[in-house]
């Protein structure tokens, strides 16, 4: 059973209506062309698309497409309407209104239970860096487990009113659908994700929770003071996709807003980590809490193990703060495999463990700490540089709003660092020399990027920065030696 939808209410009733009537739910990326959505369309042939009002017409070309390719039959067309619904919208080939299809459906009906817990419950498929998403297999047993570690690493009290800022369609939104209902929450479900939206639910809802990428922070940090509103009660934003700066996390909390860090891929059921707080820590300053907040941390309770290995050897790597290594997981929360791939599936379980393709380091509590990934390194006269340590350095900063940074080849060094870069509004007059001096004065200087270019940062729909676009970029510019 498909879904194309933004976070609304049936979103969130279809994540037990599908798997209750015997069915596996697949969440597509509401965000995606015709093109692409007839391309998950057939590859996971579906039977049932449930498609928002607004991505109708977007339904309707994939259909088109999946019709002039493929002979499968195409899935039945069921249409979330609300409120605002525009009864002009022509629905002719819609089968369906999802209202209506509740409304008529058996009182009496008998949920159809899993045969086994290791059965699939969802399809989730990755964010598309490379030119075809995997489908990631959710079993019910993994999915059940991480819906109540997610929770505890939310701190969840029973009753909590959850703010939907992480996307349904990513990792069944880190299982938060079923985790919120285990503890008898209130769903606050945007279409939309904006700064004056999350202060206003947040002051007039009395959100609890709410979670997101470090993009989501960003935008919540820098947005416009008439847009902000005092929040006078507790509110625990956990951040994860990727490592967000520790600038960001001081400035959220300057606003009021607690913030934790968790790690995990859709491989894993979104959450694995958190950087779970100690008391001592209280006791540093601001600059030093939110370093320690930035680390990824310990496993969740449902996770059998979380290492730092030898991509090669899977050696592990010792807890000196030094050594990168891959970041290797295993456990009931690591997914089934890959719909249909099988080749993808035993080359991401190579000895026995999930192959994140995360770089990281371990400290010496046993917290680890994500430094990139494996693809993203840079390697410079032989030095290893994590272009997250180079992205950290950029947002401090005054005038950075978003940076990414990637390798340029070299043809004397190999690559150096090439740093991408959007400004705050108002510091238009920023040279990339003046930058490339700023990195120069606050880290060694073979890490400092040696070429800054201004521009928009490209991301994924779950606000991942793409730097697969960014590298192809920087190796069109070629050496700069």
């Amino acid at each position: 059973v498909a879904t194309l939808s933004p976070n609304v209410p049936a979103m969130y009733e279809l994540h037990f209506a599908a798997p209750m009537a015997g069915a596996i739910i697949c969440n597509l990326n509401s965000r995606l062309d015709a093109a692409m959505v007839s391309v998950l369309l057939e590859h996971s042939r579906a039977k049932i698309l449930f498609v928002d009002y607004q991505l109708l017409e977007v339904a309707r070309s994939a259909l088109d497409l999946l019709c002039k390719r493929t002979s499968l039959k195409l899935p039945i067309l069921v249409l979330i309407a609300d409120s605002e619904f525009d009864s002009n919208i022509d629905t002719t080939s819609v089968s369906y209104e999802y209202e209506m299809l509740v409304a008529n459906g058996e009182t009496g009906f008998e949920i159809v239970r899993p045969k086994s817990e290791l059965d699939p419950i969802s399809v989730n498929y990755t964010s598309g860096t490379t030119s075809r998403p995997k489908g990631v297999i959710f079993s019910h047993r993994g999915a059940y487990l991480n819906s109540l570690a997610t929770v505890l690493l939310f701190q969840m009290d029973q009753f909590p009113v959850y703010l939907w800022t992480v996307p349904m369609f990513h990792s069944n939104g880190w299982c938060l659908p079923w985790g919120v209902a285990a503890q008898f929450g209130t769903n606050i479900c945007p279409r939309k994700v904006r700064p004056k939206d999350i202060f206003h639910n947040v002051t007039n809802h009395k959100v609890t929770h709410l979670g997101g990428a470090p993009t989501i922070l960003n935008m919540i940090v820098n947005s416009a003071s008439i847009d902000r509103k005092p929040i006078d009660h507790k509110v625990i934003v956990v951040s994860g996709g990727a490592p967000p700066p520790p600038q960001i996390l001081a400035k959220m909390e300057e606003l009021g807003f607690t913030v934790s860090q968790l790690y995990g891929l859709t491989e894993t059921y979104g959450a694995s980590t958190s950087c779970v707080w100690k008391p001592e820590w209280d006791l540093l300053a601001p600059q030093e809490r939110s370093r320690m907040k930035a680390r990824q941390g310990i496993p969740h309770v449902s996770l059998d193990e979380i290492d730092i290995k030898d991509p090669e050897t899977t050696e592990s790597v010792p807890n000196d703060v030094k050594t990168m290594g891959e970041v290797m997981l295993r456990g009931n929360t690591v997914m089934s495999g890959y719909l249909r791939d099988l080749k993808a599936t035993k080359e991401a379980f190579k000895d026995g463990w999930f192959h994140s393709g995360d770089l990281g380091v371990k400290h010496q509590d046993g917290y680890i700490e994500i430094k990139d990934r494996l693809k993203d390194i840079i390697i410079s006269g032989g030095e290893n540089i994590s272009s997250v340590e180079v992205e950290t350095v950029l947002y401090t900063h005054p005038a950075v709003l978003e940076a990414a940074v990637v390798a340029r080849p070299d043809n004397h060094w190999g690559q150096t660092p090439c740093a991408f870069v959007k400004l705050k509004e108002g510091y238009d007059d920023i040279v990339a020399e003046e930058m490339i001096k700023f990195c120069r004065d606050h880290m060694p200087h073979y890490m400092a990027p040696k070429t800054v270019i201004f521009q928009d940062i490209p991301k994924t729909s779950t606000g991942k920065i793409q730097k697969y676009v960014l590298r192809e970029k920087a190796k069109t510019l070629g050496s700069i030696s």
